[in-house]
């Protein structure tokens, strides 16, 4: 089964749950307003997403003349991957990260963090602007949107049930929807973000010419993740190419990247095939 038929299949069981939500709390005449609302936060997002993006971040677009090399690299990079030249961005943090963000290849910002900056070696940044060009060739960013998007909107209808639902339901069964259908959305949510990135690693190696930058980068980059605290939402956690929150917190355990250990390994792999 390939990447975009478990995406579509995983896009389509959240569909399933908003409407189950709708259903359930309000019956049949739930479903469509239910429905439109939904897609009018996502018409939102889709317009206006890049720009929540690097709030959330602190980051800044930066021009030719501000980092020519770090512009030149990503300019080298998108040309190999026939793309249109995106924005650049810098966000002031001293972790090692990196992001794409944008609704489509003609709109699309590719971020860097200082940390990132001062920490990888020229083939490590490389391997990392490859994979970040990869979310973009792929249309990832719009995939992943609709995601958050509606998994936020399961987590809204939830609560609204549970506090101004049919009081005639049973109090457990409304208890049960605030826990589990959230949870449900995010496992969700999670399952279609770590696909997306075990495909922008495949794709941005090929960009890249070697996997092995890459891998060397990931390793580099968890480890530093680690260490050094970034403060963001964690619902804007999920586009960074390693999770940027620290394990041991509560959103730490609910991680949407998948492991780093199979992600190197998966590339070491497909540099045995070259």
């Amino acid at each position: 089964m390939s990447n975009y038929v478990k995406i579509f299949g995983l896009m389509a069981a959240l569909t399933a749950l908003v409407l189950a939500i709708a259903y359930w709390a309000g019956g049949p005449n739930a479903m469509l307003p239910a429905f439109l609302l939904v897609g009018l936060f996502n018409f939102g997002m889709y317009w206006f997403s890049d720009r929540a993006v690097l709030r959330a971040y602190r980051a800044r677009t930066i021009e030719p003349q501000d980092s020519p090399q770090l512009y030149e690299m990503v300019d080298r990079l998108r040309q190999r991957a026939e793309l249109p030249m995106p924005k650049v961005a810098i966000a002031p943090s001293p972790q090692p990260n990196a992001f794409a963000t944008g609704r489509n290849p003609q709109h699309a910002v590719v971020c860097f963090t200082e940390g990132i900056l001062r920490a990888l070696g020229t083939e490590e940044l490389e391997g990392v602007t490859a994979h970040e060009l990869a979310h973009i060739k792929n249309r990832d960013m719009l995939t992943n949107t609709l995601a958050a998007t509606m998994a936020g909107a399961v987590m809204m209808l939830a609560r609204l049930t549970f506090f101004f639902g049919d009081r005639d339901r049973s109090p457990a069964a409304a208890l049960a929807m605030l826990i589990l259908a959230p949870l449900a959305a995010l496992l969700v949510q999670m399952a279609i973000s770590r696909q997306m990135e075990f495909r922008a690693d495949r794709f941005g190696a090929g960009i890249a010419g070697s996997p092995h930058g890459l891998a060397r980068a990931l390793l580099r980059l968890e480890e530093s993740a680690r260490r050094i605290p970034m403060e963001v939402s964690p619902s804007a956690a999920h586009i960074c190419i390693v999770n940027p929150l620290r394990r041991g917190t509560l959103t730490g355990l609910f991680r949407t990247h998948p492991p780093t250990e199979e992600r190197v390994a998966r590339l070491e792999d497909l540099a045995r095939e070259l």
